[in-house]
């Protein structure tokens, strides 16, 4: 109980201080468009360019505009993983996040897999076993706490919980939530690059428990040509779970491609780099803003 204070401790820290930053960064060249809402939505002239949160691991720090909807799914994901205490694989089709504009600077992000399947091997029976049902449901909201209509880097928070709909096999059947801190930096040369620090709240494998979870990344991305752009990515996971301590890294790799001004395909591929990460995760998926 005492950590899971020091971890909501450390969370409460994070949020805070990205507030006060956010009052010290903002910019008197940027457009006012505070007046803009969910039921009062920014005019189609005024709206930023499309950004999406996928196809790296990577989250961006900017917001659907207020009063616009956007959806951006996976149509495939299957990730393999034949070594390690768990080999395996795991299916998703589809994977949707709903994302909906609340103010100019803060919108609501939905997230559930409908179709799930986990080919598993059961070290206790030695035979292996499939399940398929629902993920669970993830709910988010980011704040832009600056950069979100111009500048040379943006940044934003993204507190969220996830709820346990997803069944055993799955999920783990816990609550369990965290924060997200995205970094964008405009580099010379069209290059730009993303930084993400997240720490979860997680339940322990063991018991009723709590420990945390941390995550990091830095993705460079470029365009190859006019709106086809390359990502890499280095990803990492550090897992503090007090039974089975582990981390993982990847090699990301991913092309987008902005077929309309409101309309994105991807695919990409991720690499696993040490043995308790999955050797290959390969994606294609769509987004599109309305």
């Amino acid at each position: 109980m005492r950590a899971y204070r020091r971890i909501a401790a450390g969370l409460f820290f994070v949020l805070t201080q990205g507030a006060s930053t956010a009052v010290l960064a903002q910019s008197a060249d940027d457009p006012d468009k505070s007046q803009y809402t969910l039921f009062n939505p920014v005019p189609d002239d005024q709206m930023r360019d499309f950004n999406t949160d996928r196809p790296p691991k990577a989250n961006s720090p900017f917001t659907v505009d207020a009063g616009h909807f956007q959806y951006e799914t996976d149509m495939v994901n299957f990730a393999d993983q034949w070594s390690g205490t768990a080999p395996g694989y795991t299916v998703l089709a589809p994977n949707p996040t709903l994302k909906f504009g609340l103010t100019n600077n803060v919108d609501l992000e939905v997230n559930i897999a409908p179709i799930v399947g986990v080919h598993a091997f059961n070290s206790t029976t030695d035979a292996w076993s499939t399940t398929w049902g629902f993920g669970d449901l993830f709910v988010r909201t980011k704040v832009n706490l600056w950069g979100n209509d111009g500048g040379t880097s943006a940044m934003a928070l993204i507190p969220y919980v996830k709820a346990p709909t997803a069944p055993p096999g799955i999920g783990n059947g816990a609550i369990e939530g965290g924060v997200i801190a995205p970094l964008s930096i405009n580099l010379p040369n069209s290059f730009s690059l993303l930084f993400n620090s997240e720490i979860d709240v997680l339940k322990d494998s063991a018991d009723d428990g709590r420990h945390a979870n941390f995550i990091n990344l830095a993705t460079l991305g470029h365009p190859l040509v006019k709106d086809v752009t390359l990502y890499v990515e280095l990803w990492s996971d550090y897992n503090n779970d007090p039974t089975r301590r582990d981390t993982q890294y990847s090699f990301d790799t991913a092309i987008t491609w902005l077929v309309r001004p409101n309309l994105q395909l991807d695919f990409g591929a991720d690499f696993g780099l040490n043995s308790a990460t999955p050797n290959a995760q390969v994606f294609a998926g769509v987004s599109q803003r309305f």
